[in-house]
């Protein structure tokens, strides 16, 4: 930038701005713009300077030689998105734990990576299957039918008469009457479901038979001490799942927190090259400090969930890493400039080194919007601001 501006390089961090509505918007305050602090001359807010090599065959375009080579670009106009850029990891949604309530011997485990659902076989013991059902109550007691209608009652009999309705061995209006009791409506659905699954039909579901888990189960590993043919003892853990839901988790620095909202607009760089979109769907309120701390990284960290607006685009990486672009606000026909062009003032706010007729160079205090992290761009607003007016960039 030009000698005559009388301003030197110097390091100072943007101000928050807000966007239209004076609502939350992503900013780049967490950037470090290297810009020139100016050295303002007198009490005067706009500087005119006039092109000391102006009709002396001189350096082009008003500006002076300086030590700090710059160059020249003009305000642009368009549509502007406040984006922040982080890493992620792509994976599956959710953590289970199976444990057996069986006695007896495993006889059949699923491979890692394989997806149970609701009425199929998690595993064998003794030559028997243990089925999988969909709920937050775990299997505590055998389950069925009693003197009375309300002999046997509770969450885990809702969940089971759900279950039963949802694989069609029974209708809602079976259930509807008493859908937390195990009635002869519920034994009966009991009995289809153990005719598919080849054993005995006797409408009662022994403690061990069933497990129950919020959703289907892609298995992910199995117990430390689980083999087929090695015992299966009650309470004892013989695998983990996660659900089928996809998801990107980010391990967000807390400063950052108030830059990401849940209901915002992410899209997804994958392994393969391709992108994809996303929303966020939870944003942490609790830091933690991450284990690897003792490598130098001791910055707290919330985390922030993404799910994909397509699955299946994401292929079925599982841990893998992902950029994330996160979008929290935009604008449309803003003005628009590179973060390299804003100008610190000496007396609060920033300005623009707009270049003017016969190369006379002007201070033109702006009025910071959103700042796109992505594009190192910002919008900005002022009096003496219009598109394709010219300004003053640190030169790449």
């Amino acid at each position: 930038m030009s000698t005559t501006a009388e301003h030197q390089r110097a390091t100072a961090p943007a101000r928050e701005p807000r966007d239209h509505d004076g609502g939350r918007c992503h900013t780049g305050r967490r950037r470090v713009i290297a810009v020139g602090a100016l050295v303002l001359v007198g009490a005067a807010i706009a500087l005119v300077v006039a092109n000391p090599f102006a009709g002396s065959g001189g350096t082009p375009g008003g500006l002076a030689d300086n030590a700090d080579p710059t160059s020249v670009t003009t305000v642009s106009r368009g549509d502007i998105s406040s984006q922040t850029q982080v890493s992620g990891t792509l994976g599956y949604a959710g953590a289970y734990t199976v444990v057996n309530q069986a006695q007896g011997t495993v006889t059949w485990l699923p491979a890692i990576g394989q997806i149970v659902s609701e009425g199929h076989v998690l595993y064998d013991v003794s030559g028997n299957p243990v089925v999988l059902l969909y709920g937050t109550t775990p299997a505590y007691r055998t389950l069925s039918e009693g003197a009375s209608d309300s002999a046997t009652s509770g969450a885990d009999v809702q969940e089971l008469n759900d279950d039963l309705v949802a694989l069609g061995y029974l209708t809602y209006a079976d259930i509807a009457a008493a859908p937390s009791d195990f009635t002869a409506y519920t034994k009966a659905g009991v009995e289809k479901l153990q005719a598919t699954l080849g054993v005995t039909q006797n409408g009662v579901l022994a403690l061990g038979q069933v497990v129950f888990l919020p959703s289907a189960a892609r298995i992910t590993s199995v117990g430390q001490n689980t083999v087929v043919g090695g015992p299966a003892q009650p309470g004892s853990q013989i695998l983990t799942a996660s659900s089928t839901t996809r998801v990107v988790t980010i391990d967000l620095n807390a400063d950052q927190q108030g830059d990401v909202a849940v209901g915002d607009k992410v899209s997804i760089s994958l392994p393969n090259g391709q992108t994809t979109t996303g929303t966020v769907t939870s944003v942490g309120t609790v830091a933690t400090t991450p284990s690897n701390s003792g490598n130098g990284n001791s910055s707290p960290t919330i985390t922030v969930l993404v799910t994909p607006d397509n699955p299946g685009a994401t292929g079925n990486l599982d841990q893998a890493p992902v950029e994330v672009s996160i979008t929290a606000g935009s604008a449309k026909n803003a003005f628009i400039v590179p973060v390299d062009a804003l100008l610190p003032l000496a007396s609060g706010g920033y300005a623009l080194e707009v270049i003017g007729a016969k190369g006379v160079h002007t201070l033109e205090p702006v009025t910071l919007g959103l700042f796109d992290d992505a594009n190192e761009e910002v919008q900005v607003s002022g009096p003496g601001v219009f598109a394709g007016q010219r300004i003053v960039i640190p030169a790449t």
